[in-house]
């Protein structure tokens, strides 16, 4: 079931901060609980960790698994498979990840996709945290990341908002032993060419561990397209005709930085400040000329543009994990962020005497300041349980301000030029959890969320606007080993999810469009959204017959309330494009994946891993007719298959994924068309010693083109369809990694 609340009552926010909440804890965890329960012969002299003792009593063979182990099914991504390919962007590692897909080429821009559905459907965290606001995930070095979880069933410790999944980027955080490693790397691509430096260093001192961790990359592009653009009557006769080209030349900068600190008490207390610090510049000028065949021209049909954009986030972490009678433990965190985004563009136009010229300057900044708190207890108090209570809480405060001139005029004030418009973000939730050990065999998770939000938006050009809601979701979650079998068990997942609509889509402010048209029309918020609520069901098979060795299969769909489409209607001036709830949408998938070692299936000293996957989904909207009513362009198939051999110090590894695209049917008048798309990566690498080694990438071999559409019908007038197609490049790169 599902509540939506028009406010957060106050009592409810007091009644979330003093309950003190935790994470799921797995099977293998509760067992280690229990067995801190138990009366110990004598105690060591130094607390153990229980975790550490039921691992060393499983031994390697049985040793904890989280995939296959945790009641809440989840993918882990460890931090020896983010780094294996080289990568520079963590899009480039997550597009590998069975399930998962990364729409465009993979760079800023691009989109994180589970169930192929992207669009606010597939939650992306930061240690358990939504990232704020502008902050895109590929100005994350993949060298500071400690796993990645991809989570495909929600669970209340992390925010429900999830309705495809949830992928958790956890950063480095424990200091295991004294590292200092520099890495530096060079790739190369006939449109484009990037160069970085990572530094890792880590040390312990008495009871204070501390790391840093520090990467700066640059990267310089030229990376045109081609578009065409044809007009046809409503008897399917072609009335016009434009051929373009895009030349953007440009170049961003990146730098990130990411110390931690680690204090342990003598009580065994541990407080923990982590820091990350970003920094991302961009300039880039873009040269555009549109050839008209046949037909009227567009508004400007050449047009230079230059753009600089400068993106600075901060972010500090307080955690403080404390250890209670019992076996019981209080975690809880508090954390501050401050993001800056400054950008400009610079806009010449001409070349139709009926639209005379253009020549604007715009400037644009936004700031954007938080505070986040955290807190989980969790309590071994009744056999075979793991109780967990704990709240979820946020403010955020954005300032946005817009400037634009002639620059040929610029102390001419331009009509509604000057724009000025803040937000705030409220949000709070609470949450209760119990993994239960029914036997042995059978593990039970059952767990509900809380989870408000209230938004408040005001500027120049439009009236207060004020959005509250807030949803309850129940979750059950189970894992039932099968008797008779070391390796077989299946899993059932009923989760109540949901999307709340982004703060740009409430906000009903313009975004103008230079060439407006049905295919390039202005953006517009609508302050009158609702959240997108879902029901979901997910089950799945797995079988591990060796140590590495798996198969699977899944099942999963999902029924959305309140679906949210972008409608494109002609206001009586200029085309708009606006989101607005359009009914009801489902969706289906399943999915298919086998790894294991060579050694698992035939008798062979040969180090060779394989893996394969295979995701198929589907979706309809019921306010939309089909064929090709897919929910938000929902990529229908995607598989990935690669491999690793090992042979002395060299370790040689491919990768190749694929995807389909094809038409999609937004509305009654309105499609989009995206190709398919297959990707070929290779690595090798050699190790020197154990201190030195090379890593070769060769990425994207295929050279494949990037081809996309959209069209827009008039009911007795005609179509009008614009494709574009940008060119793929390979790219070479090699890093050579280096400790001391």
């Amino acid at each position: 079931m599902h509540i939506v609340s028009p406010s957060l009552r106050p009592t409810l926010l007091a009644a979330a901060v003093a309950a003190s909440l935790c994470a799921p804890l797995s099977v293998h965890a509760q067992q280690a609980v229990q067995a801190v329960r138990e009366p110990q012969p004598a105690p060591p002299a130094k607390d153990a960790d229980p975790a550490m003792q039921t691992v060393e009593v499983r031994g390697a063979a049985d040793a904890y698994d989280p995939r296959r182990d945790d009641t809440a099914s989840k993918i882990v991504v460890n931090h020896d498979e983010i780094v294996k390919y080289g990568d520079t962007s963590v899009y480039d590692v997550l597009k590998r990840v069975p399930g998962v897909t990364v729409s465009g080429s993979g760079g800023r821009g691009s989109e994180i996709r589970m169930r192929g559905l992207g669009g606010g459907y597939t939650q992306i965290l930061i240690n358990g945290e939504r990232a704020p606001a502008g902050f895109s995930l590929d100005s994350l070095a993949p060298d500071v990341i400690e796993r990645i979880e991809v989570l495909r069933a929600a669970s209340a410790e992390f925010s429900t908002q999830s309705i495809a999944g949830t992928i958790n980027v956890i950063l480095k955080k424990t200091v295991r032993t004294a590292q200092r490693e520099v890495k530096a790397n060079y790739g190369h691509a006939t449109n484009a060419a990037n160069r970085g430096v990572n530094l890792q260093l880590s040390d312990k001192a008495g009871q204070l561990s501390y790391s840093l961790a520090a990467n700066a990359f640059r990267a310089s592009f030229n990376d045109g397209s081609a578009t065409v653009e044809e007009f046809l009557d409503a008897a399917g006769n072609r009335t016009g005709l434009r051929r373009g080209t895009t030349d953007p030349v440009g170049r961003f900068t990146m730098l990130n930085l990411t110390p931690r600190l680690n204090w342990t008490f003598a009580n065994g207390d541990t407080l923990t400040s982590q820091t990350f610090a970003s920094m991302f510049r961009l300039s880039n000028a873009i040269d555009k000329e549109v050839d008209t065949v046949a037909g009227p021209p567009p508004a400007y049909p050449l047009l230079a543009q230059r753009t600089r954009a400068d993106n600075r986030f901060f972010r500090e972490e307080l955690n403080w994990v404390h250890k209670l009678a019992g076996g019981a433990r209080l975690d809880a965190k508090v954390g501050a962020n401050y993001a800056a985004n400054e950008s400009g563009d610079w806009r010449d136009g001409a070349g139709n005497p009926a639209a005379g010229t253009l020549s604007d300057t715009i400037d644009s900044d936004s700031t954007e300041r938080g505070v986040t708190t955290q807190g989980k207890y969790t309590s071994a108090r009744w056999e075979g349980h793991a109780l967990a209570f704990g709240w979820d809480a946020g403010h955020a405060e954005r300032d946005d301000a817009r400037r634009e001139r002639d620059w040929r005029h610029p102390d001419a004030v331009v009509p509604d030029g000057d724009e000025t418009y803040s937000s705030t973000v409220s949000r709070l939730a609470v949450y209760a959890q119990d993994e239960w050990n029914v036997t042995p065999r059978w593990s039970l998770y059952l767990g509900a969320r809380w989870e408000g939000i209230r938004t408040r938006t005001e500027g120049e050009s439009f009236g207060t606007g004020r959005s509250r809601s807030a949803v309850l979701s129940p979750l059950m979650q189970t894992l039932y080993k099968l008797p008779d079998s070391k390796g077989d068990q299946v899993r059932l997942a009923l989760t109540r999810t949901y999307k709340a609509p982004g703060l740009q889509s409430l906000i009903p402010h313009r975004v103008t469009s230079i060439n407006n048209s049905q295919t390039e029309p202005d953006a517009i918020g609508n302050p009158d959204l609702k959240p997108e609520l879902a029901l979901g069901v997910d089950a799945s098979y797995e079988h591990y017959w060796a140590e590495g060795a798996l198969l699977s299969a899944s099942v999963s769909t999902r029924r959305i309330q309140d679906y949210t489409r972008n409608l494109t209607v002609f206001d009586g001036a200029r085309w708009v494009s606006t989101p607005s709830n359009a009914g009801d949408a489902r969706t289906y998938g399943l999915e298919l994946e086998a790894r294991f070692p060579l050694k698992a299936v035939m008798a062979t000293t040969t180090a060779l891993d394989l893996r394969a996957s295979v995701s198929r989904n589907w979706s309809s909207v019921d306010s939309v007719p089909g064929p090709d009513n897919r929910l938000n362009a929902q990529v229908p198939l995607s598989a990935t298959l690669g491999a690793d051999y090992k042979t002395g110090p060299l370790t040689l590894g491919g990768s190749y994924v694929f995807k389909t695209g094809g038409p999609v049917r937004i509305a009654v008048n309105q499609y989009s068309y995206q190709s398919v798309r297959r990707d070929l990566d290779m690595y090798a690498l050699w190790k020197f010693d154990p201190k030195l080694q090379l890593r070769v990438t060769a990425s994207n071999l295929l050279a494949q083109d990037y081809v996309s559409a959209g069209t827009y019908l008039t009911p007795g007038v005609g179509s009008q369809t614009l494709l574009t197609t940008a060119p793929g490049r390979r790219m070479v790169r090699g890093t050579l990694e280096m400790k001391f």
